[in-house]
């Protein structure tokens, strides 16, 4: 028999497993731990019998301990060195006590634990409730106020997998496995609407810790975007059953064949395709890594070669001015002017058509587009017109409405106002 290992021996050199928070709670729990360890220890028939043993002499409530005579007439079906072997075993590993002065047996306390934890699991099993299982365990912690973080953390995870399995049905586009998915859905949707009511309690708890009230909301977040696909499902199915392929008047789809060649065996599959199908002779002489060299220096290293024989360009002197920017300065000194003008002329507003207005509506717009530059704090190192324009002391107010002015080109203007902002108490 080999020797066994250190824990130390599982880690690296330098970490200390017991600075580990989760070996720490595990090797604290190891006491309750160990009853499992003696239960699931050996092959499978040996642990079926254990657990049946263990189970019988558990299920009596009105009388729970056993003379040995009782043991014996309860288990007359089993092998009576057998018995006696699971007994003893069960014995040393401290899941069954003998009392020697009553000459009786009993169950310890962690046999009646782990009983306890494996009934309802065993309860749950071969129903596709697995959804259940983990529902039940955050609510009988929220029910004796001993909610396990781990318990949240398992349920969560389920949730966010049968999530994960209905996409994937869904994006697959297969008609089959929509429906599996559907079915499943349909079957685990009690187990949902149990943990949408445990949720619900939870976070109505104010004893919660933050991290348990994030999980919790975090479950529900879960619950809902898989009970949205429900509705999904119907949605895609129609879609497929849309483009059913009708075969003439025999009542088949293209869904019914589809259907039936998934039940026949690959040797009846092969059977069908002899001589309905034709296959393309192979190369053997061409290999993916020569196909792949080649791909590589056709699709990036030749372009990679042709990047790198670029040259920079000669240096050209910038382009002059054109007549239209030379004109967009003129009409900005116009308007500069005629901002000033109005500025100074003592009223407190003026309708914003008087600085606009111009002879056509491209000038008109440009400059209305310069109002917008009023009290831009980017302009304040700037020496050019339209800086000194930005820097004038006028605001836009107003500019709900419109109006109509008497124009050739321009048929509604904003209604807004300029008015000056006070300076240095004026």
């Amino acid at each position: 028999m080999p020797a066994l290992l250190a824990l130390s021996e599982f880690f690296r050199e330098d970490v200390d497993p017991a600075a580990l928070p989760l070996v720490s709670r595990l090797s604290g729990a190891w006491p309750m731990l160990s009853v499992f360890v003696t239960l699931f220890r050996g092959g499978d028939e040996e642990v079926l019998v254990r657990l049946l043993v263990l189970r019988e002499l558990g299920a009596r409530a009105d009388a729970p301990r056993w003379s040995p005579q009782e043991i014996a007439q309860r288990f007359a079906y089993l092998n009576d060195t057998k018995l006696s072997t699971v007994l003893a075993r069960l014995k040393d590993g401290d899941l069954l006590l003998w009392d020697g002065d009553a000459g009786l047996w009993q169950l310890s306390e962690g046999a009646r634990v782990a009983l306890s934890a494996l009934s309802t699991m065993v309860d749950f099993a071969g129903d596709d409730v697995e959804l259940g299982y983990l529902t039940s365990q955050v609510a009988a912690g929220q029910a004796v106020g001993q909610l396990s973080d781990d318990a949240l953390a398992h349920l969560l995870a389920r949730l966010n997998e049968l999530t994960c399995e209905f996409e994937d049905a869904l994006e697959s586009q297969s008609e089959f496995r929509i429906r599996a998915a559907q079915h499943r859905l349909e079957a685990v949707w009690r187990w949902v609407a149990k943990s949408t009511e445990v949720v619900r309690g939870l976070t109505a708890d104010e004893t919660l810790t933050l991290a348990q009230l994030a999980q919790a909301q975090a479950v529900a977040l879960a619950q809902s975007r898989m009970l949205a696909l429900a509705g999904t499902f119907e949605r895609r199915l129609a879609q497929l059953a849309a483009q059913r392929v009708h075969l003439g008047i025999s009542g088949l789809t293209s869904t019914d064949i589809a259907d039936w060649l998934r039940h026949r065996q690959q040797g009846q599959l092969g059977k069908l395709a002899a001589g309905a199908l034709s296959f393309a002779p192979e190369p053997a002489f061409l290999s993916t890594p020569e196909l792949a060299d080649v791909a590589e220096y056709e699709l990036i290293a030749r372009e990679r070669a042709r990047a790198g024989d670029a040259v920079l360009p000669g240096s050209t002197s910038a382009p002059v001015s054109g007549v239209p920017e030379i004109e967009r300065l003129l009409e900005a000194e116009a308007m500069y002017d005629t901002l000033t003008t109005l500025g100074m002329a003592g009223e407190t507003g003026f309708p914003i058509d008087r600085a606009v207005l111009a002879g056509s509506y491209d000038e008109t717009a440009y400059r209305l587009s310069l109002l917008s530059l009023l009290g831009d704090p980017d302009m304040r190192g700037d020496d050019s017109i339209v800086a000194q324009l930005a820097r004038l002391p006028l605001r836009l107010t107003g500019g709900l409405g419109v109006t109509e002015p008497e124009h050739p080109e321009v048929a509604c203007l904003s209604d807004a106002t300029l008015s000056r902002i006070p300076q240095d108490g004026h």
